[in-house]
């Protein structure tokens, strides 16, 4: 193979007091590359190490690639490797821990994503764990490509990251007072002044799992974690945002709260229709359930009932409501949209009749994410009443269109890498409860009338992510979701969603057959619960 574009990569490595075995093997890796346009440059922050030393003088004279240079006094991880990356003279710079591996194509392929766009700043690729005598793989990490609040919540990109040395010069390097999370804080650093980042969905990068690493026990390093937090915080420091970040009981994974500013009007948009006698029930439910007090309600439907049944209890509550006749056929785009243009909240919350809230501060969590300047509509975690999962965000292509994530999982499961569980990018999120900044909702038309019933919500979020705005999944946002198993079967073998589909797959075809950048391509499409692909295995 020819590139066009060859540059040299170089691979920085902070070694102190390896294990002979590991050290060899990471060497070996390295000197196995497909891709010949590297050096390796090692800091030796055990110089009177007699067995150390000699391994890299071996190697040394085994390959002119290698550098080393000593560290007479350990200075920890993040001195250490800066003293590698004095030594470095590539373009781009690869970190490698002194006792892990990489698969022989690793740097062949970030090449390949290198020449594949243009002015690609960082690239990281998919990672598993390897146990300590090399024999076994496991835990292989398929990631998305990049996805800003999963990053807020765990270093999910981790290894293998290269970034230009430049950039990584300009950030400053490595910081020694985020030792234990000093890749997660340069990251942070990289990816806030990075034009382009391209993701490998490949596993090329092998983890080590021994005794002392805190891959096989993260509690034996907790310093990390604290490190993990105040990265977070600085690179939201540096954004301006106002919020709070908390650690998770499973370590390495992070909440971040975001700040409310003001006091924005939030418009609760419902479409009913005859057989929603239940509706003066369950307006008053979100009523006593909503912490969030600035808000309107705004119904759209057919029967007169309901008006004299809610001027019943109005007068009990202070919030706004007010009901838009409908008068032609049930089209949930067409009668969002009518009401929408009642609506005088800077972000319009679509919500489905059938849902019971959890928490009282639901809106307020919504809310706080769709303020973010960068954020088009958030969803929430919906459940089924037996306490499984039917919403945990959308996957685009699963299903031949698109289907709800985790669906039928149980509700305390994490799931997959905690996807379930932490906050994320997605593609799409149900229109049974999302919230919508009013500007990416007017930007992107609103709702297609096409798509009276199905898909509207994944049409919705599709134009938005094209126009640039983020979709979020909060799965802090929790509520159940009413509707029998019955009543999804009959919908999923309905003329009209078949119809709807077509629609989806036709518009959007060129997103579908890209794929889902929120999933991975290594991850099955036939159910949404981010288990492997097996199809493409005998």
């Amino acid at each position: 193979k020819k590139f066009v574009y060859a540059p040299q990569i170089s691979i920085v490595v902070p070694v102190y007091n390896t294990p002979e075995l590991f050290l060899k093997d990471m060497i070996l890796s390295v000197r196995l590359q497909t891709y010949s346009n590297w050096e390796l440059c090692i800091a030796n922050a055990s110089p009177d190490n007699e067995i150390v030393k000699g391994i890299l003088t071996k190697a040394q004279k085994k390959d002119k690639r290698i550098l080393v240079v000593d560290v007479p006094e350990n200075g920890g991880i993040s001195e250490n490797t800066n003293q590698a990356l004095q030594i470095a003279t590539g373009e781009y710079i690869g970190l490698l821990d002194h006792d892990d591996l990489l698969a022989r194509n690793t740097l062949y392929e970030c090449v390949v994503k290198l020449n594949e766009e243009h002015n690609v700043d960082i690239v990281y690729t998919d990672e598993d764990k390897i146990s300590s005598d090399s024999k076994r793989h496991f835990e292989p990490n398929f990631k998305p490509d990049f996805n800003l609040d999963l990053l807020r919540s765990n270093n999910y990109i981790c290894h293998f990251f290269i970034a230009k040395r430049k950039l990584i010069m300009d950030v400053g390097g490595f910081r020694a007072q985020f030792d234990g999370a000093q890749d997660y804080d340069l990251v942070f650093r990289c990816m806030e002044q990075a034009k382009v980042i391209g993701h490998v969905p490949q596993i090329l990068y092998h983890w080590r799992v021994h005794a002392e690493s805190t891959s096989k026990e993260p509690s034996s390093k907790m310093y990390a974690y604290d490190a993990g937090k105040r990265a977070i915080e600085g690179h939201l420091a540096r954004y301006n945002i106002k919020a709070e970040v908390e650690c998770k009981e499973d370590l390495g994974f992070y909440r971040v709260r975001y700040n409310i500013e003001e006091n924005p009007v939030v418009s609760i948009l419902v479409a009913y229709n005859k057989q929603s006698k239940q509706l003066p029930i369950w307006l008053k439910h979100v009523l006593k359930k909503t912490d969030y007090i600035n808000f309107e309600i705004i119904l759209i439907g057919a029967d007169n009932h309901i008006r004299e049944e809610i001027e019943t209890f109005t007068e009990l509550f202070t919030a706004r409501i007010e009901i838009i006749p409908w008068m032609k056929n049930y089209n949930l785009s067409l009668m969002y949209n009518e009401g929408v243009k009642h609506a005088r909240g800077e972000y319009f919350l679509f919500l489905d009749s059938r849902v019971k809230i959890i928490h009282n501060d639901w809106m307020a969590e919504l809310l706080s994410h769709c303020q973010r300047k960068e954020v088009g509509a958030v969803g929430a975690k919906l459940y089924n009443d037996d306490n499984t999962i039917w919403h945990g965000g959308i996957v685009l292509g699963a299903g031949n269109v698109a289907i709800n994530a985790f669906e039928g999982v149980p509700r305390l499961c994490a799931e997959y890498m905690h996807r379930a569980s932490v906050q994320m990018d997605v593609s799409a999120v149900t229109i049974a409860c999302m919230m919508v900044k009013r500007k990416a909702f007017e930007e992107t038309g609103g709702f297609e009338k096409r798509l009276a019933l199905y898909f509207n919500d994944v049409d919705l979020c599709l134009k938005m992510r094209k126009k640039g705005w983020l979709i979020i999944y909060n799965p802090y946002v929790e509520l159940y979701y009413h509707s029998s198993i019955w009543e999804r079967k009959l919908k999923r073998q309905s003329p009209r969603r078949k119809k709807d589909a077509d629609y989806i797959r036709g518009r959007w075809s060129e997103v579908l057959l890209k794929g889902d950048p929120a999933y991975n391509a290594n991850l099955t499409l036939k159910k949404s619960d981010y288990s492997l692909k097996m199809e493409k295995f005998p």
